[in-house]
């Protein structure tokens, strides 16, 4: 299986080639500001709903199925996208894992082989308020898939670095981003300052 090397530090912003390069159909484009909601407490409802029948249909191959993203961590405002990480063996073995979400309305939307196998599935109408879900697939204990669930608990724990990380999404999104991953990648410098707390174990007084 080819893929960057599990030491290897988080990927630079992608230019606009590499986006359309990694989409297997035209990824979509933005051309204005990004909307952001308040924290909504039915996003990890949403989530389950979406988790449950996955891990049903995937009950043949070894996984793992987390709520990721900004719409896991109460009290953070986010894009009404669920984002959701699946963790498999082998994710360019795509024929063990993808029929199975394409039977649940998922469709695989970004193949990224040379950084970790990632692969990207997409589906819509999931629920009122909510536009989609992202479901990144990574093997299971690579690196990047131990940085997004360290991310993930350390924004929850610690209020601090929430607020940081809610700043520097609110003062983002009022700029204009030709493809959402433009806004992604702009938030790299906030993400790593936290990801290094996070990594490190640094300890901070968690929420009460």
């Amino acid at each position: 299986m080819s893929g960057r090397p599990d030491d290897e530090v988080p990927r630079i912003p992608m230019t606009a080639e590499e986006i359309e390069t990694a989409h297997l159909v035209a990824p979509p484009k933005l051309n204005g500001q990004v909307t952001l909601r308040e924290y909504d407490p039915r996003w990890p409802a949403v989530f389950e709903q979406e988790a449950v029948p996955m891990s049903e249909r995937l009950g043949h191959v070894d996984h793992r199925i987390e709520h990721v993203g900004s719409t896991s961590v109460p009290d953070l405002p986010a894009k009404p996208v669920i984002d959701m990480l699946l963790t498999v063996p082998d994710p360019g073995d795509e024929a063990c894992y993808v029929p199975a979400l394409e039977n649940l309305g998922f469709t695989l939307v970004i193949r990224e082989p040379e950084w970790y196998e990632h692969r990207v599935l997409r589906k819509y109408h999931l629920a009122p308020g909510v536009e989609s879900a992202n479901l990144h697939v990574l093997p299971e204990g690579c690196q990047e898939a131990v940085r997004m669930l360290r991310f993930r608990d350390r924004l929850r724990t610690v209020s601090s670095d929430r607020k940081l990380y809610a700043d520097a999404k609110r003062s983002l999104s009022l700029q204009s981003w030709e493809y959402m991953q433009n806004y992604a990648d702009a938030k790299s410098e906030v993400v790593a300052e936290i990801l290094e707390r996070a990594m490190a174990g640094e300890s901070s007084r968690p929420d009460a």
